[in-house]
């Protein structure tokens, strides 16, 4: 007589040995094998932690703001690793203080644009004829300007504050992300799941939320890192420039353009806030080309 538990059994024991892996942890574990990914990653990390603790690494008031022109134009030791400006303030804590600063800016700016932008590209893609014709030629029109210029326009109209640099530099870039979305809402809403849920009655709204945009976060996440270190950039411009961040509240920009005054004999005044800005868009850059690596369906 045979036994005919014995297959039943082997099967049980390969369902429960298979295990289905996410799209999210099939992502991961390809990012995982990029080295300059997670050396990126592990990077932004540490800087958001970094803006995050600073108020326990460095008191503002004491550290930050307070002037002490004893200690002035001090090189660096090991009272002050990063030497002091020309008040004797800490010039680590305040690069620490304007991590928080530069790094809230550009995910504040990114965010809202992509707020704005997403929601166009997504409208012109799935809807197209005349509507698409219309937003994709004003995005053409705000994209032939230049983003550090457009941005400089709207803050010298509205007026150097911290609350307009965010909006200047989330306009500026609401054409890129409209044509990054809009090109990826092209791509999915003629699929078949598309079709069906129009077949069962679900409105548009309810089809571009549910079923569009979920199936085009790939080159928007992407995207999203990559402008997010275009932003630090054009923010530290701005600053640099006299149109961003305004005294004492410390930003990297502004620390690079009070330090020019002095850089022949205090050059650590705009080394160490270049070298923070530059540490954080390469992080940046590089988890942008990990996760575009990764993300990449013809590379799995």
């Amino acid at each position: 007589m045979q036994n005919t538990t014995a297959p039943a059994v082997s099967r049980a024991e390969a369902v429960k040995k298979y295990k289905k892996t996410s799209q999210f942890g099939e992502t991961m574990k390809r990012m995982a094998r990029n080295k300059a990914a997670v050396l990126g990653l592990i990077i932004l990390v540490a800087l958001i932690l970094m803006s995050l603790c600073a108020d326990f690494l460095y008191d503002y008031d004491t550290y930050v703001v307070k002037q002490n022109i004893a200690d002035r134009l001090q090189w660096p030791s090991a009272q002050h690793p990063l030497g002091t400006d020309e008040f004797g303030r800490d010039l680590l804590a305040r690069i620490v203080h304007g991590s928080r600063t530069s790094l809230l800016l550009s995910f504040a700016a990114v965010a809202l644009s992509l707020a704005v932008g997403g929601f166009l590209g997504a409208i012109a893609g799935y809807y197209g004829k005349w509507l698409d014709n219309l937003l994709m030629r004003i995005m053409d029109v705000i994209l032939a300007i230049p983003m550090t210029l457009f941005a400089m326009v709207i803050v010298a109209a509205l007026g150097a504050s911290t609350l307009n640099l965010v909006i200047a530099l989330s306009v500026s870039q609401i054409p890129t992300f409209a044509r990054v979305v809009r090109g990826a809402v092209l791509t999915v809403k003629d699929s078949e799941y598309i079709e069906a849920a129009r077949a069962i009655g679900q409105r548009d709204l309810s089809i571009i939320s549910a079923h569009v945009l979920p199936n085009c976060m790939a080159p928007i996440i992407v995207q999203t890192t990559l402008r997010i270190a275009a932003t630090i950039t054009s923010t530290a411009s701005l600053s640099f420039l006299g149109l961003g961040v305004t005294a004492p509240t410390p930003e990297w920009g502004a620390l690079l353009s009070t330090g020019r005054t002095f850089i022949r004999d205090s050059s650590y005044l705009t080394f160490f806030p270049g070298l923070f800005i530059m540490i954080t868009i390469l992080s940046l850059n590089l988890l942008g080309d990990g996760l575009r690596d990764a993300l990449d369906p013809r590379l799995r």
